[in-house]
């Protein structure tokens, strides 16, 4: 199996059923899957923030730091693989407020909200989705079997 880690701010896609997609330390971000069961296709993404708008300069540098102009290009490229909006299985997990404990920025909420948004503007479900709260969490796809595995305080579960 090859591990591919999906760094803050990044994604990944991938249509090697040897590949396992990870992200770590799920906060208030969202760690978002498509993956395609048909096609055993997969993508995932690490943001970070709801809307590019709040700084366009890293919007256009990293793009995938943010929930909307993130989601655009992991959709895109899912789509240019063969993905469907039909197949396409969607899950999330994060959203947790980790470091505002007050719900002063709320910014996993805001990001969950926004992700929310972008599924329903794209007629696509969400599937499963583990959010809020206060823990962060570690998830791992599986691109030949499409098994998403979900870590909260060294417990795995499936999503």
């Amino acid at each position: 199996m090859n591990q591919i880690i999906v760094d803050i701010a990044a994604l990944e896609v991938s249509a090697n059923p040897e590949d396992t997609l990870v992200t770590y330390s799920l906060g208030s971000c969202l760690g978002i899957v498509v993956y395609d069961p048909t096609l055993r296709v997969g993508g995932m993404m690490h943001c970070m923030l709801p809307l590019s708008s709040v700084d366009a300069q890293k919007a256009k540098d990293k793009p995938s730091m943010f929930v909307d102009t993130g989601m655009t290009i992991l959709l895109t490229r899912l789509f240019e693989m063969g993905v469907t909006k039909k197949n396409a299985v969607v899950k999330v997990a994060g959203g947790s407020c980790v470091l505002d404990k007050q719900g002063l920025f709320r910014i996993g909420e805001r990001n969950y909200t926004i992700f929310r948004k972008i599924m329903w503007k794209n007629g696509l479900m969400i599937a499963a989705e583990h959010i809020g709260g206060e823990v962060t969490r570690t998830i791992r796809l599986n691109i030949g079997t499409g098994l998403l595995t979900i870590k909260i305080d060294g417990q795995e579960y499936e999503l």
